[in-house]
């Protein structure tokens, strides 16, 4: 029997196993592509463009840094990275990934540990913050709900638990064309790089 084919070629020419993923066949570039071009709530929000898991991103690596001003800038890069994975396993919403069952979080488990070490990261985050990622992500979910996913503030509130007062605050979703989520991804990227190599 012919094995099924497990790797994806990306448009940097790298060949990426995604059952044996190894950190030098990730690149930024493939990230940021794909993540710009992947839409969060299956597409379902309201705007002229789909909002992106790459605007997901640095909207919670901003949140994440509100919560941790004074943090190492690596963890700061780990959460603008924390859904890094779905640029080639997609965006599934939570229901999903329940009928889909422990595959897929083994899956993103891998390329998590292959991205992290590819770009200097631990392979497992300490716990506190993964902890304050998740956080984050939760207060980026409840606003994406409540600004352009159609949920109201009730509904919001029961799945997504409402932010902490001031967790947030002052911050308007508004998609934009893929290509501009892409370069803010990548422009991001390199602005955290910059800072850690200055220490």
């Amino acid at each position: 029997m012919k094995q099924p084919r497990a790797w994806q070629r990306m448009l940097s020419g790298r060949r990426l196993d995604l059952l044996d993923p190894t950190p030098v066949d990730i690149e930024l570039e493939d990230i940021a592509h794909g993540l710009a071009f992947v839409a969060r709530w299956n597409g379902q929000t309201q705007g002229d463009w789909p909002y992106s898991v790459a605007e997901h991103s640095l909207l919670v690596e901003s949140l994440f840094n509100r919560l941790a001003p004074r943090g190492e800038t690596r963890w700061s890069l780990a959460a603008l990275l924390h859904d890094a994975p779905e640029y080639v396993i997609g965006d599934m919403i939570s229901p999903v990934k329940s009928a889909v069952g422990p595959g897929y979080s083994e899956l993103d488990q891998r390329l998590t540990a292959a991205i992290h070490i590819r770009f200097g990261l631990p392979a497992q985050l300490p716990a506190r913050i993964k902890t304050l990622i998740k956080r984050a992500d939760r207060i980026s979910a409840w606003l994406e709900a409540t600004q352009i996913a159609g949920f109201s503030t009730a509904e919001a509130d029961r799945f997504f638990g409402a932010p902490p007062a001031g967790e947030g605050a002052g911050i308007t979703i508004a998609p934009r064309p893929p290509v501009d989520a892409r370069n803010a991804f990548i422009a991001r990227y390199h602005a955290l790089e910059a800072r850690m190599r200055q220490g």
